[in-house]
């Protein structure tokens, strides 16, 4: 063989060992936040995408100063809500089930299939009023969920026990 078969031999066995090593030493994938996060932001720093959603500066929900998060805007105390009961008679409602209950999450959809029932009228004057959202009755818990899309925002748990 001549010194140009070497030569070519050598730099073609370089290429592959270069060629095939590259893969192992990248990172690997998963950890990034992709096209995500660049919409989340575009979202977040426009107004007309937050128009009517709660929580944000252009919400139809009571305004609070900026104060606190999402999640304190649908504040109501068990103490309160528990006193109402008990003042109206509206006690010793039996739980859900293990396996249901599990499935009742604040931030989800309400599950389908849960019995929930509406808050009585009485009760339901001294509670506070959302618009676009409604009280119900789950279990023994009372329950905020939002009317359009069933989003369960706020548990309230033994209430009604």
């Amino acid at each position: 063989m001549s010194t140009s078969s070497f030569s070519v031999l050598a730099i073609v066995l370089a290429t592959s060992v270069v060629l095939t090593s590259v893969p192992v030493l990248a990172e690997p994938g998963g950890k990034g936040q992709g096209n995500g996060g660049a919409d989340y932001q575009w979202q977040r720093n426009n107004p007309r995408h937050q128009e009517g959603h709660p929580g944000t500066a252009r919400s139809s929900m009571p305004d609070d100063g900026g104060r606190s998060p999402d999640h304190n805007r649908f504040s109501y105390s068990y103490n309160d809500a528990r006193r109402l009961a008990v003042d109206h008679g509206f006690t010793g409602y039996r739980g859900l089930p293990p396996g249901v209950a599990k499935n009742l999450a604040r931030g989800k959809p309400l599950p389908p299939g849960i019995a929930r029932r509406a808050v009585p009228p009485e009760m339901l004057r001294g509670l506070p009023s959302y618009l676009g959202y409604e009280w119900r009755v789950v279990g023994k818990d009372l329950v905020l969920i939002a009317i359009s899309t069933a989003v369960v925002t706020t548990i309230i748990n033994g209430v009604f026990d």
